[in-house]
């Protein structure tokens, strides 16, 4: 046989049935949140059922607000809000679906509680109701968002129709410096290739840089890759991938694990695979990074400066810059450490789990808060080993709030949002216009540089906070 990559391996594997161009692929597991409710409402239109209830798992997460929860359901504030989670819970309920609830110890985000839980596995075709299901492809997985129409499909017939996208290897080699996180080396994938680089490719990450990172840092490498423009991301599984799996709720047992792992160490590109396109990035290159714009593509180094329009490759990207400047109330030339923000935002499906957690208390204890920083777990699972560890008392005593887990912050649509002209030092993934409130200015950053920021009330190399102390 041919050799193969990884991704051609897994679509291989799933295919059931070709016409003009479109395949229909089998899905092994669908993600849905409280914004589905427009795909069950399809299935009740048309008298349909849920095909394979117990492939379809349900998150509360994107609507459920991250303060007040001792009330429950009913003491959430906003009725619209209040509905479309009763309805979730009605929904799951009706159809037998496993659901991640508003009271569920497991509760929390659809990308940081499959893999806590196992139920993201390698090999897998996973779809999910948001475009940060690219995230589980760390796992060595196909994981990618769909949208309400497409989700009522697999939910009645577990398949779903697409096109063969192409394959993109982006290989970073290279040990980070100190102070250089995941987050850091996405960013700066971003900013290399584009916001468009990815489009119509599958990416798989490799390279030294990758092979050495923990499962965490890998999903929030992932994760990112739609911000590249990519359908999905992937890691090869490997001994890391396994070590993290292994007992894990929803993970194989016994025999059944012993013939997963012989089916999962087949699954990494053959060697002599031949991918569609190569990037290679240095990571020994890559510093702490900040966008100063409105798109991931616009990203520095901290220690840049902001960029003149007139310094543009082309007409369109100096008029990209032109106003991403006017938006965010910037002026070419200005030190990215000289721009003071207003408040910090550290959650997200990118960064809320235990190892982001852990990065930005390492960085709190250094001093106080300066401006408001919310912490935001990504799961009741994360928030019970954050408190295990004594995290959130570090959080707390530095002036940061330690929040109850949801997408919060990232999304503006739960009550927790920016207001016009606040700028904002986030962990989250989009640095769009109002992506966190109307008029919000987002600078997207890892966990450190983020609780950096919250110490000294502007953007700051964290290497020179830590070294300082």
């Amino acid at each position: 046989m041919a050799a193969q990559t990884m991704f051609e391996k897994i679509w291989d594997r799933h295919v059931l049935v070709g016409e003009e161009g479109e395949l229909l692929l089998y899905v092994d597991r669908a993600l849905i949140h409280e914004g589905s409710s427009h795909a069950f409402a399809a299935l009740d239109r048309q008298q349909r059922k849920v095909a394979r209830p117990q492939q379809i798992f349900a998150f509360t997460d994107h609507y459920v607000p991250t303060t007040g929860r001792d009330k429950g359901i009913e003491g959430i504030a906003i009725p619209e809000i209040r509905n479309m989670v009763i309805k979730q819970h009605a929904n799951a309920a009706k159809h037998g679906i496993r659901l991640f609830g508003f009271d569920d110890p497991g509760q929390g985000i659809l990308h940081i509680v499959p893999p806590e839980q196992g139920i993201t596995q390698p090999g897998l075709v996973i779809c999910g109701a948001d475009s940060h299901t690219s995230t589980h492809g760390a796992f060595g997985c196909l994981a990618f968002g769909i949208g309400a129409s497409e989700m009522m499909h697999v939910m009645s017939t577990q398949t779903i129709w697409q096109r063969k996208p192409r394959t993109l290897r982006i290989v970073v080699d290279g040990k980070t410096g100190f102070g250089v996180s995941s987050k850091d080396v996405i960013l700066a994938i971003i900013a290399k290739i584009g916001v468009a680089g990815g489009v119509g490719h599958v990416i798989e990450y490799a390279g030294s840089t990758i092979a050495g990172m923990s499962m965490e840092a890998r999903m929030t490498v992932c994760n990112m890759s739609i911000e590249g423009g990519a359908r999905a991301g992937m890691v090869a599984p490997d001994d890391i991938t396994f070590e993290y799996m292994e007992g894990r709720p929803y993970a194989p047992k016994g025999g059944a694990w012993h013939d997963a792992m012989t089916y999962w160490k087949m699954l990494p590109s053959d060697a002599n695979a031949v991918f569609d396109r190569e990037v290679a990035l240095d990571a020994t290159q890559i510093a702490p990074m900040v966008t100063w714009g409105t798109n991931p593509e616009q990203t520095l180094p901290v220690t840049g400066r902001i960029p003149d329009p007139e310094s543009a490759v082309n007409d369109v990207q100096r008029s990209e810059y032109a106003a991403a400047l006017d938006y965010m109330g910037l002026a070419a030339g200005t030190a990215l450490a000289d721009i003071a923000i207003d408040r910090v935002f550290i959650g997200s499906c990118t960064n809320s789990r235990i190892e982001d957690i852990r990065a930005a208390a390492e960085v709190a204890k250094l001093g106080r808060a300066k401006v408001p920083a919310w912490v935001v777990p990504g799961s009741q699972t994360v928030k019970a080993q954050a408190e295990r560890e004594g995290l959130d008392k570090v959080l707390l005593a530095a002036g940061f709030e330690w929040r109850e887990p949801g997408c919060s912050l990232c999304t503006a649509i739960n009550g927790d949002q920016l207001q016009p002209g606040e700028r904002c030092a986030s962990t989250s993934n989009r640095n769009f216009r109002g992506r966190q409130g109307t008029g919000g200015r987002t600078h997207l950053v890892s966990p450190a540089m983020a609780a950096a920021a919250a110490l000294t009330g502007r953007l700051t190399d964290v290497r020179d906070l830590m070294k300082s102390h």
